[in-house]
């Protein structure tokens, strides 16, 4: 049995899959992003955020997690603070009761995930954004630096934006579009002026809560605001030149097709899809631009049976896509 856990800012997921490639059961827990963004803060929130999600998934596998035989932990945050990494590393070894693990940056599991872990490059949006990509086992990462000064194309990136767009349109600044009456609803604001209160003091700068915002945006560009368009095409051009960049420092030639596939919630607009497509074959590189195989969490776990020495075959691969598919269409429909 292998885990695969996912972290992300706003969730953790977590999967569990055999050597045939079942999905023996999955669970989600709350976001695992450890320094800046939750109440309790630190190792020791990660630490409970894993106890929960471990205790969920082998409770319904009817297993223990000693029978797990390795997992994989991509965290949000990991190796961006060296001086944690050994503190971080430890977790999982008191939740799991062993050794049999790895932890590294939750970009890995959107690539496993999204290119079945071979060689190419995966874009990340979610409430952050980054791309991580492969080539004869050498891996880059770009983009990531934080939200305060990148995460280009991410949630809070699109989110942000917005809020300077409606403090425009508030000001005639800009003329006001359908994204100003949307955020006055969603923030039950009884001044304009009022969403520095609740930005600032209410929801203290946190990128989750800003990032939430980033569906308004989609919906106010389905309305017509012209304003709202820009932020989602721009974000998709952002996201387009974080894979150009980690395409040129793998090595690949403008000519060598390149694999290229994406994950997180931003990619559910079309309109930043679009963006991001018209972008990367608007240049002079090959790209061969891929639909998602599976969830990152999914690819977390067959990463976990790769780092294990026994990576899963063709025919559990084949297994475990048709097994993956289905249980997603159950959860739309659930």
């Amino acid at each position: 049995m292998f885990l695969g856990v996912d972290g992300g800012g706003t969730k953790t997921a977590f999967c569990l899959i055999d050597g045939a490639g079942a999905i023996r059961a999955r669970a989600v827990a709350e976001g695992a992003y450890y320094f800046a963004d939750n109440a309790t803060g630190g190792v020791e929130h990660v630490a409970q955020v894993l106890r929960e999600g471990v205790r969920a998934v082998t409770e319904d596998a009817g297993i223990t997690p000693a029978d797990i035989a390795y997992a994989f932990l991509g965290l949000p945050g990991y190796g961006e603070v060296p001086g944690d990494v050994a503190a971080l590393d430890a977790v999982p070894g008191e939740v799991l009761g062993h050794r049999r693990y790895a932890c590294d940056n939750d970009m890995i599991c959107g690539w496993a995930g999204s290119l079945g872990a071979v060689d190419g490059i995966n874009v990340i949006s979610g409430t952050g954004s980054m791309t991580y990509g492969e080539r004869n086992g050498r891996g880059v990462r770009t983009g990531g630096w934080s939200e305060l000064f990148s995460d280009e194309g991410s949630a809070y990136w699109i989110a942000a934006r917005a809020l300077n767009v409606f403090s425009r349109m508030s000001d005639g600044r800009l003329p006001e579009g359908p994204l100003a009456e949307l955020l006055r609803r969603h923030l039950d604001l009884t001044t304009d002026l009022e969403v520095i209160d609740v930005v600032l003091n209410r929801w203290q700068g946190h990128r989750s809560e800003i990032a939430s915002l980033s569906p308004l945006v989609v919906e106010a560009a389905g309305l017509g605001d012209t304003q709202a368009a820009a932020v989602l095409t721009q974000a998709g051009q952002e996201l387009a030149l974080l894979v150009d960049s980690a395409r040129r420092r793998l090595g690949f030639a403008a000519t060598e097709p390149v694999p290229v596939s994406y994950s997180g919630g931003v990619f559910g607009s079309a309109a930043v899809l679009d963006a991001f497509t018209t972008e990367l074959r608007g240049g002079a590189a090959r790209y061969e631009l891929r639909h998602p195989l599976f969830e990152p969490m999914v690819g977390a776990a067959i990463y976990a049976a790769k780092l294990a020495g026994t990576p899963l075959d063709d025919a559990a691969l084949a297994a475990l896509r048709s097994t993956s598919e289905i249980t997603t269409a159950e959860n739309r429909h659930a």
